[in-house]
């Protein structure tokens, strides 16, 4: 195991074999634990530049939702398993590239000047422009049961979507952008001209993971795009969305890293990867809870916690120098 990306939990298989089962997006596979520590693999995503991220179980427990994509291809799909019936799977990225839900969106600096145009246009093609709307950018990163459909949190699309059961697909909300006032030491951080410090840069929400809460509210991690070193400082969030209307509210912000919660009650855990620890949220700002270095996703089930850790890399080589593994914490 290398990049546990989600974590879920089958109705009524805690502590017994079948139980727990994991999306490693590096190993592009989905995988039982068994009582043992060792994977039984389940379902696994052919190519090379291609991963599994979200997943989750039917609140019945007889279907398997996981989301994969094919980054070469620029395909992602929402996958529904069932033993009796095979795996269905609905094409995401068709309807990304049909509504791009956020395609009205303005990230960015609104009305940039020619210096800053330039600017951002010198970080190279990688980098974000200094103003656009929402391109047509499919990652679904997660996937809960509300109700009769499935929603997906889509980390390129920066919005939730809804499928129901047959493939029908519609946009249930899009993310807020997250705006910052880049400061002088953030300019120059990020190797920007005196003209950028001062303005407001729109990033991206990219929301990595929706679960569902109390009165069937919705509860995202996002984890803003652009740069999450310290030079911009913490910023990711969680909010609240109302999967009725679409409205979204952010209720906490300045995690390091954002990329899993879980639900316990009134308790709100966070994973933190950059911080490397596992926070709760209270009154708006992450509290540690617990110290766990590569910290990115977070599951909770009658009962019981587990978190996923990422594998350590070479930070110049990008080498896989250890293993990830998925952990119960008692509470």
């Amino acid at each position: 195991m290398i990049a546990p990306f989600q974590i879920a939990v089958r109705n009524g298989y805690i502590n017994h074999d079948h139980g727990v089962y994991v999306a490693d997006g590096f190993t592009r596979t989905v995988s039982r634990i068994r009582s043992n520590g060792t994977l039984a693999p389940v379902a696994t995503m052919p190519g090379k530049d291609s991963d599994v991220a979200g997943l989750a179980w039917s609140r019945a427990g007889r279907t398997l939702a996981w989301t994969s994509t094919d980054h070469a291809k620029e395909e992602s799909w929402l996958n529904l398993t069932r033993s009796d019936v095979g795996t269905r799977r609905f094409s995401l990225s068709d309807y990304e590239k049909s509504a791009n839900p956020d395609g009205d969106v303005q990230y960015g600096i609104k009305n940039p000047t020619q210096c800053q145009i330039d600017a951002f246009k010198k970080l190279g093609p990688d980098a974000p422009p200094a103003s656009y709307t929402g391109i047509k950018d499919s990652h679904p990163y997660s996937v809960v049961q509300w109700g009769d459909y499935w929603v997906v949190a889509d980390a390129g699309g920066n919005d939730l979507l809804k499928v129901d059961n047959q493939g029908n697909i519609s946009t249930l909300a899009v993310l807020p952008p997250q705006p910052v006032k880049i400061t002088k030491a953030m300019a120059k951080a990020n190797k920007l001209p005196s003209c950028v410090a001062g303005a407001t840069y729109a990033f991206e929400p990219v929301p990595t993971d929706v679960e569902v809460g109390p009165g069937g509210l919705l509860y995202v991690t996002t984890l803003p795009g652009g740069p999450e070193d310290p030079s911009l400082g913490a910023r990711g969030s969680v909010y609240v969305v109302n999967g009725y209307n679409g409205k979204s509210v952010r209720i906490a912000t300045g995690f390091a890293g954002a990329t899993n919660l879980a639900l316990a009650g009134r308790t709100i855990y966070v994973t933190e990867l950059f911080a490397g620890r596992i926070s709760t949220v209270s009154h708006g700002q992450p509290r540690p809870y617990l110290t766990l270095p590569g910290a990115l996703s977070v599951e909770y089930s009658a009962g019981h916690l587990y978190a996923g850790t990422m594998a350590q890399m070479d930070e110049k080589t990008g080498k896989v120098t250890g293993k990830g593994r998925v952990v119960e914490i008692r509470r």
